[in-house]
């Protein structure tokens, strides 16, 4: 018997729709299946047989986050296949950063009106995200919001479970000064400060289809570019080196985010000479006259995660995130002193 409701359609809701959606997507999802996955889709619940052999004390890792309103710029473009690698992203990057390898993903989309194809080219993106990450898409939810949400509106949200083994664990207690702090290149603005973004440029109003030669690209195609994953370059270095903290450049920028990997004591003095940050930010900084402080507070400034690592494996760890396409480099040191960061 087909399952439909034509009183829920008259209410706005299309359960039809959403069934086709599912199949439309089944393709990209099966293509992040991982040895482990158990389940299919359609279940209620997604199943993972984690590998657990070696390990002396198996730890869960967990993370979720969303892409935030950078999905306007997605709506204002009619581009939807790239958000969800922000939404990957912006988990599997904040997992690493213990030293967990992510296992596998779900996905939450609210959408306004539930237009199949348009969903099918969200969950694409968060597909490819995973695929990056040698993760598996093994569930994920679309929910529709007629009344509460405009039809061409949606949000995008993700969740995300890693493994690692508790001795294996970042340990920041070993960090010491001397300890090198390795930059590890953003893709450009990543998944944060778009509502600052967004009234700057005026996105409502601006052509965002416009090139612009201090961009190299489209304004759109800058705003747009999806948030640079590290999963496999960092779990390389893991192995090369002796890494004492890791930290994910996201909402708060630098001073938020880099006292995270820092133990009282210490601080991590980073050289803004040194750091290679691409047009958008200093295009950002201008037209919005927005502080130093303020973008460093905000943006990831080109830097999207940092790595700290001893003086003596650094030189290992930059060969072994470099083998893994991550342009890594040099940016500071960890100092003696109480106040975590310092940016000079």
């Amino acid at each position: 018997m087909r399952s439909f409701s034509d009183s829920y359609r008259a209410a706005g809701v299309d359960i039809e729709a959403g069934y086709q959606g599912v199949q439309l997507m089944k393709r990209d999802v099966e293509r992040t299946f991982i040895p482990g996955v158990v389940s299919d889709l359609g279940g209620f619940g997604g199943l993972f047989a984690p590998a657990l052999s070696g390990m002396k004390e198996p730890v869960l890792v967990s993370g979720t986050d969303g892409v935030g309103t950078k999905l306007r710029i997605a709506q204002l473009l009619d581009k939807h296949d790239t958000v969800g690698i922000d939404c990957v992203a912006m988990c599997v990057n904040d997992i690493i950063c213990c030293g967990a390898k992510p296992l596998f993903f779900l996905d939450y989309i609210a959408i306004g009106k539930n237009d199949p194809k348009k969903v099918a080219a969200i969950v694409s993106g968060v597909a490819e995200g995973c695929v990056e990450s040698s993760c598996a898409l093994i569930g994920g939810e679309t929910a529709e919001h007629p009344g509460m949400m405009a039809a061409d509106d949606y949000d995008l949200a993700g969740f995300s479970v890693g493994l690692v083994d508790k001795p294996q664990i970042i340990d920041q207690k070993k960090m010491q000064a001397g300890d090198v702090i390795l930059g590890l290149p953003s893709s450009g603005i990543h998944s944060n400060g778009y509502s600052l973004v967004r009234k700057i440029f005026n996105v409502e109003h601006a052509n965002l289809n416009l090139y612009s030669n201090e961009l190299g690209e489209t304004l759109g195609e800058a705003l747009l570019t999806p948030t640079k994953l590290y999963v496999k370059p960092v779990l390389a270095a893991l192995e090369a080196a002796e890494i004492h903290g890791v930290s994910h450049i996201t909402g708060g920028g630098f001073f938020e985010n880099v006292p995270r990997s820092i133990p009282d004591g210490l601080c991590a003095k980073i050289e803004k000479a040194s750091l290679k940050t691409p047009p958008i930010f200093k295009m950002l900084a201008s037209m919005g006259s927005v502080p130093e402080h303020d973008m460093f507070n905000t943006y990831n400034m080109g830097v999207g995660m940092t790595v700290i690592v001893s003086k003596e494996t650094a030189g290992a760890a930059l060969d072994a995130l470099h083998a893994n396409r991550c342009a890594a480099y040099p940016i500071g040191e960890v100092i003696s002193g109480e106040e975590k960061v310092s940016l000079c």
